[in-house]
């Protein structure tokens, strides 16, 4: 019995070993798993963000794409609502009515459904006597009737643009295989994670378990290629349904993405049309045509947001690190992959702002153990480590902007006009600065009046020329718009006025904060100071643009005011003229010749009540006139009336012209 009992503590033991060492095994995750866990770290908090997040990284990746080859873009983005009964056609799957209504979470006892129609019924009882008594009903509240967990809602994303395309055998590692892309070199990227359309296929895996359509050609190919596939999310590779080349007879280059997800347009709806008109302002040179169809034909939606005009954005340009910028991995993995064999040649060509007399001065103040001569390779850890902090502690020249693309201040001049068509409108692009290392341009706008625009202060924030709509009360923007503006000293009233304020910041890196990378955080004083500027100098504008109408109200008022008057001041000199009249004919008062000159003339009606009020009428009105042009000729203002004209845009490709850039207009000369 002892034998045995020991025995089997021995198989115990050996068991709970087996146990602890298959609990302590490591385990290893793939990029696309990693997200797919972490699916609110790219936008996909729920499905009504998951539809939103899904639009806005196609239409960023289209507008890339054309932007790319320097071709205005044209995109268009249809989302299609597709009913349950539709889905289950979809993945053939068999519609079955419920059996067991109690299983479901949204079942109803008898009783339960009893009280909530009594309740319901005396609700509406009390509102139709409030009505027929002329009281104020109040709002009524939400119905706690529960939906089942499994009635979702689904849509198919379309977007379709005019683009580079895709090379063909490169198709499925683009969109199968998480974290490979051509994004990911230092330059200024509408990006933000470097997934696109990799999410969107995550999430379409995890809701619909639907593939990725893809179309896709480049220019001067005679074929196009359709692919069909989804993503092994545990090996992070795609998984191919279908890939082959189709005959392209219309010469259309580009691609068209489709894919069938789980979405809220309901909720939703507001925060996918804002975004399109705001990428709209922000990019005037493109032309968007937004549809969303519906099962409900009245509930379908269509916005076209045209093109106004052909000027382009410079094409951001890769640049090399700032010796500020860097940190010690990244010297690492520099000198793993620089093709130089010095470290001078290192120095040299692999940051900015470093010439071969600052290189040598550098190697010189590293240490004997440094030497313009030596093998870059042979760098060890240590001396690592001290050309990290060198670089912390050495002044070097500020990068330039010359490797960004803002919008520029005709192009956000442009947008906010079109889409917003406000009363007046300042713009303002401040010069390349620095934080950490890295170039940033702030541009900005702000505008007064226009349409669909509330009262009060409107704030619309862009970073590397995408909008902004989430986290708005953090971001820098907003706290510079709210509390270090003194609207009050622009003659602009924050409460009353419809005011616009519009903030693009361009950079190689935008300094995010929190998971969703959706607003720019207020810690950095260079960024918040720039943005404070560039807003106030837009005020001076406006106040300058506000005074001169108040000037102008005021004069138009003054005319208004003498003009009212000019009935009874005619009436009562006239009135004064006939007694003058009556006197002199009665001889009981002498007056002078100039007197009597005027006298004659109204006992001969030639001076007639009406015709002093049309002389007094004349006067006024000329003097009006010349105050309003002694005040043109100060202010250096045309008085002749403006109005604006838009010009077509121009073929590149049937016309030969050349661009030169104002900050308020592009003077466009034809060869």
């Amino acid at each position: 019995m002892a034998g045995d009992d020991v025995a089997e503590t021995k198989k115990g033991s050996s068991k709970n070993t087996k146990n602890s060492s298959n609990e302590s095994k490591l385990k290893q995750k793939s990029p696309a798993e990693f997200f797919a866990e972490n699916k609110n770290i790219a936008g996909f908090d729920n499905p009504g963000k998951s539809l939103y997040t899904t639009v806005r990284e196609l239409v960023e990746n289209a507008l890339d794409s054309a932007e790319s080859i320097s071709e205005l873009p044209e995109v268009e983005v249809t989302i299609e609502e597709i009913v349950k009964s539709k889905f289950n056609s979809m993945i053939g799957l068999i519609d079955r009515e419920r059996v067991d209504t109690q299983l479901y979470d949204d079942y109803e006892t008898e009783k339960a459904r009893e009280k909530r129609l009594a309740k319901e019924a005396r609700v509406s009882e009390i509102q139709a006597k409030n009505l027929a008594s002329g009281k104020k009903n109040k709002e009524p509240g939400v119905s706690k009737v529960l939906k089942a967990r499994g009635e979702a809602s689904y849509y198919k994303v379309t977007c379709k643009d005019n683009g580079k395309g895709m090379p063909h055998d490169d198709i499925p590692n683009m969109f199968g295989r998480v974290l490979s892309g051509t994004k990911y070199g230092l330059k200024q990227t509408r990006g933000k994670f470097g997934l696109g359309a990799k999410m969107a296929l995550i999430w379409s895996k995890m809701s619909t378990g639907l593939p990725i359509e893809i179309s896709s050609s480049m220019k001067s190919q005679n074929y196009v290629t359709f692919c069909r596939l989804d993503i092994d999310i545990h090996k992070n590779i795609p998984h191919i349904h279908l890939h082959e080349k189709k005959g392209n007879k219309e010469k259309w280059h580009g691609a068209e993405i489709q894919v069938v997800i789980e979405g809220n347009w309901t909720t939703y709806r507001s925060k996918i049309l804002h975004y399109m008109r705001q990428m709209a302002v922000i990019t005037p040179y493109a032309q968007f045509l937004f549809r969303f169809i519906s099962e409900t034909p009245d509930k379908n939606v269509t916005i076209k947001f045209t093109r106004r005009t052909d000027v382009m954005p410079p094409i951001p340009i890769e640049t090399k690190h700032h010796p500020s910028s860097v940190d010690l991995l990244l010297i690492k993995r520099l000198i793993t992959d620089t093709a130089k064999k010095t470290l001078l040649q290192f120095l040299q060509n692999e940051f900015v702002n470093i010439n071969k007399t600052l290189a040598t001065r550098l190697i010189g103040e590293m240490g004997p153990d440094f030497s313009p001569s030596m093998a870059v390779k042979s760098i060890t850890s240590q001396q690592m480590v001290r050309i990290h902090q060198l670089f912390r502690q050495a002044k070097f020249d500020d990068p330039s902007g010359n490797c960004l693309s803002p919008a520029g201040e005709y192009n956000l001049r442009l947008g906010i006009i079109k889409e917003l068509h406000p009363d007046m409108v300042a713009t303002y692009s401040g010069s390349a600065q620095v934080f950490e290392g890295h170039p940033f341009i702030v541009e900005a706008g702000v505008s007064v009046g226009g349409r669909d625009v509330k009262q009060g202060i409107n704030i619309f924030r862009f970073a590397n020329r995408i909008p902004l709509l989430f986290e708005q009360g953090g971001d820098v923007v907003t706290r510079t718009a709210l509390k270090r503006i003194n609207w009050n000293s622009y003659k602009i009233n924050q409460t009353q006025d419809k005011i616009g304020v519009f903030v693009s910041i361009v950079s190689t890196k935008i300094p995010f904060k929190g998971t969703g990378k959706e607003y720019i955080g207020d810690d950095i004083s260079e960024i918040a100071t720039a943005v404070k500027s560039a807003i106030q100098q837009c005020c001076v504008q406006l106040k300058s643009k506000i005074v001169k109408r108040l000037q102008a109200r005021e004069q138009q008022e003054r005319k208004r005011s003498l003009s009212r008057y000019i009935p009874d001041a005619t009436g009562a000199v006239y009135e004064v003229l006939k007694q003058m009249t009556e006197e002199h004919k009665k001889m009981r008062k002498s007056y002078g010749e100039e007197d009597k000159v005027i006298i004659e003339k109204v006992s001969k009606d030639i001076i007639t009540k009406e015709i002093l009020t049309e002389k007094l009428a004349e006067h006024v009105e000329q003097v009006d006139y010349e105050m309003a042009l002694e005040y043109a000729t100060q202010s250096g203002v045309s008085e002749e009336p403006r109005e604006n004209i838009y010009l077509q845009h121009l073929d590149p490709n049937k016309t030969n012209f050349i661009d030169l850039h104002s900050p308020t207009f592009v003077f466009r000369l034809i060869l």
